[in-house]
């Protein structure tokens, strides 16, 4: 959605809906017990019936992502057959796409008063926090310049650096050694599985806007199961090589002279 925003040179805009899961209307009946504080003396016995879906039920999310498909399809949105979390309404300069992660809502558009009309319905049917142009998206800092548009995971990637221990760590020029060959760990060398698994797992969420580090880290994502010292030196290697370069991201140029051909190189080595 950011490229083609960038191509067309469109704004993007982020909406909130507040305590989302009590929108979603309950397909099967559930019953809970009265809550402590609010037991009726009278009725101390019986049991509450639910209306609506309540946070912490296992039907919630599932009713609110109904609700809310229900309420777009609408206002005459399409789901996208491809991607279910992307909306779109209209075509040409009527465009208006909408992304959807559970109670967050991207909005683009060639149209700004699209938008702004968008924005008014939903708030007539939800209650909703308009937070202005995009700036901040599931650890994602995103920044709408005038020629481009650049996400990045700076704070996200300090985040890991700090939880290993390695902010002040010596950076290095590659995420991984040229030419490094890894095996499967010897019985009774292996290291901390639950650590690894979850250092290179941040690792992975981190590739989303760092594509340099994505065959280093699958590299080390082979070996979760019984990682080594060896294993565990390329993730410190990887790290490393983040240190140095926390403010790489991805850059999406403004412009249709630009094109929204995908062009990739890499080093046949490799």
């Amino acid at each position: 959605m950011l490229a083609l925003a960038a191509h067309g040179d469109w704004e993007v805009h982020h909406m909130d809906v507040k305590s989302a899961f009590l929108n979603g209307d309950l397909q099967e009946q559930v019953f809970v017990h009265q809550p402590p504080g609010f037991v009726d003396a009278t009725q101390s016995g019986k049991v509450l019936k639910l209306k609506k879906a309540l946070y912490g039920l296992k039907q919630a999310p599932r009713a609110w992502n109904a609700r809310l498909d229900l309420e777009l399809r609408k206002m005459g949105f399409q789901r996208s057959i491809v991607e279910h979390a992307v909306y779109k309404r209209g075509t040409g300069v009527s465009l208006l796409l909408v992304g959807v992660y559970v109670d967050d809502l991207i909005i683009c558009s060639p149209s700004s008063s699209l938008i702004v009309q968008f924005k008014d319905q939903m708030k007539e049917i939800f209650s909703m926090s308009d937070l202005g142009l995009l700036s901040y998206y599931l650890g994602m800092e995103v920044k709408q310049e005038k020629e481009f548009i650049t996400i990045c995971q700076r704070a996200y990637a300090m985040k890991i650096l700090e939880s290993c221990n390695m902010l002040r760590c010596n950076p290095v020029d590659t995420p991984m050694e040229e030419r490094m060959k890894l095996t499967t760990a010897e019985p009774g060398s292996e290291l901390d599985v639950t650590r690894y698994r979850s250092v290179v797992g941040s690792l992975r969420y981190l590739v989303n806007t760092r594509p340099d580090i994505a065959y280093a880290v699958g590299v080390a994502s082979r070996f979760l199961k019984e990682p080594a010292k060896e294993h565990w030196s390329l993730v410190k290697r990887i790290l490393r090589y983040i240190a140095g370069t926390l403010d790489y991201g991805c850059k999406f140029q403004k412009g249709e002279s630009v094109g929204l051909n995908l062009l990739g190189y890499t080093d046949s080595d490799c």
